[in-house]
């Protein structure tokens, strides 16, 4: 069984999550998170290959509605 990183609270969260830390944080699939990630108003951002978002941007995310987000069809 992998090692999972606990993340108990915002102060244990780095300053720039991954898409694993995404899945993490809200209960989600890979494959969901990815599709999160890839959506118009997220605010991921690319580095080289891999795929970031800001801590503070993402909570910001979550507190603006990310509800209609997660719920609207493609």
């Amino acid at each position: 069984m992998n090692d999972k990183k606990r993340l108990n609270s915002y102060e244990d969260l780095p300053l720039v999550l991954d898409v694993a830390d995404i899945q993490r944080i809200m209960g989600i699939s890979r494959a969901s998170a990815y599709e999160l990630v890839h959506t118009p108003s997220f605010p991921a951002f690319r580095r080289g290959r891999l795929i970031k978002v800001s801590k503070i941007a993402f909570f910001e995310w979550m507190a603006k509605g990310s509800e209609n987000v997660l719920r609207s069809d493609k």
